[in-house]
């Protein structure tokens, strides 16, 4: 019997094939990772300063103990090459390995700007506990960090290093933190709490590019308005990319992730993708709760029970304690308006739609004690 085919060890993966073992003890499961297959949690990368947690720390368990604990075949530092989905069939380097089923957890690629300058080579981001380790080593001795982008990962990153010790320029295009996710009075009370750190923002221009010192030490990034800053490290942590290129050359449907329906599918048979690389019935959503709904799913699918995901209330919490963040994103291009109360940093941003239904929530502060009675009259994302 050909095994399941797991690409991926992150959270989807490894969810999946401890969601599917559950189920099944014995169907035969391989799973494929292009790093070093040690088991962690993604989320706890952008904690790890304040935590003084090196990359060891932030390992829960090794390859070696995954297949153990899983019976599961763990082949790490593999780079796949292809997918023969008429033949069922991952095409790797030098060999090939026949599946009975494929999963896709592929996840997300960070996106660097391009930039000019002699020390380009030298931006950092941090996308798996590999990226992590190196990170640090670089910060070794060192004492202060360009970080661009302020979204979620740049703005976690900007409050962890701040913990750290470590002095911190943030600089963000749209003029705001986290410009994405939250209105604006939410936005500038993080950008309030980050502040008490230390944190210095340059919100508007862009980054253009990145050069040694001349005294060759540390890094200058150059601003699109002139501005020079100068720091030991540069983080690029602008957002996340869908890795759809596999499934793209193999044929498979793709969109922004990989295309697939309720039951994870994709667009070709016994193939399902899950985690931030899907883009299931229109959502694409790169975060936790939605991948652990995934992943109960998909195990049971795979173990002979067709089971569609239900996506509940799915709020994000994001690691800024210095000024603590929930948010409950409303539909894109859903009509409607923020209805915002404000006391300092304390901020309750309700989304309503064009009929007065809660549809979305921003809380910051103390008003993230909010969250559990907001979630009851919040809908399903998909029921």
């Amino acid at each position: 019997m050909n095994p399941i085919v797991v690409i991926g060890s992150g959270l989807a993966g490894f969810n999946t094939v401890k969601e599917f073992r559950k189920l099944d003890k014995e169907t035969p499961v391989v799973v494929l990772t292009a790093d070093d297959g040690r088991n962690y949690s993604k989320p706890m990368l952008s904690t790890g300063f304040t935590k003084e947690k090196s990359a060891d720390d932030l390992a829960m368990a090794s390859p070696e103990q995954v297949a153990e604990q899983f019976n599961v075949t763990v082949r790490t530092g593999v780079h796949v090459a292809g997918i023969d989905t008429d033949r069922r069939r991952v095409l790797l380097p030098d060999d090939h390995l026949d599946y009975s089923a494929l999963v896709l957890a592929l996840g997300a690629d960070t996106w660097t700007p391009p930039l000019d300058g002699d020390a380009v080579g030298e931006v950092f981001s941090v996308n798996d506990l590999m990226d992590y380790g190196r990170f640090r080593q670089a910060l070794e001795g060192n004492k202060s960090v360009t970080i661009l982008g302020g979204g979620l990962i740049g703005c976690e990153f900007a409050n962890d290093l701040s913990n750290g010790g470590f002095q911190v320029s943030l600089v963000e295009p749209l003029g705001r933190c986290l410009p994405m996710l939250l209105p604006e009075a939410a936005s500038a009370a993080v950008g309030r709490g980050l502040e008490s750190l230390g944190v210095t923002f340059h919100f508007g221009p862009l980054a253009k590019a990145v050069h040694h010192n001349r005294n060759g030490q540390g890094l200058v990034t150059e601003l699109s308005d002139g501005t020079h800053l100068e720091s030991d490290v540069v983080l690029s942590a602008i957002g996340l990319r869908p890795r759809i290129d596999l499934a793209k050359d193999a044929g498979l449907r793709t969109n922004r992730g990989i295309l697939t329906d309720r039951t994870l599918r994709t667009s070709a048979p016994d193939v399902y993708a899950l985690g931030d690389c899907a883009e299931v019935e229109g959502h694409v959503l790169p975060y936790v709760l939605p991948l652990m709904a995934g992943a109960r799913a998909l195990a049971k699918t795979l173990a002979g029970e067709a089971t569609p995901v239900s996506y509940g209330v799915m709020p994000v919490t994001i690691k800024t304690p210095a000024c603590p963040v929930v948010v409950c994103p409303p539909p894109e291009e859903l009509e409607g308006e923020w209805d915002v109360q404000a006391d300092g940093n304390d901020v309750q941003a309700l989304f309503r739609d064009q009929e007065g239904a809660l549809r979305g929530y921003a809380l910051t502060g103390e008003a993230v004690k909010e969250k559990l009675k907001l979630n009851k009259e919040l809908p399903a994302l998909m029921p």
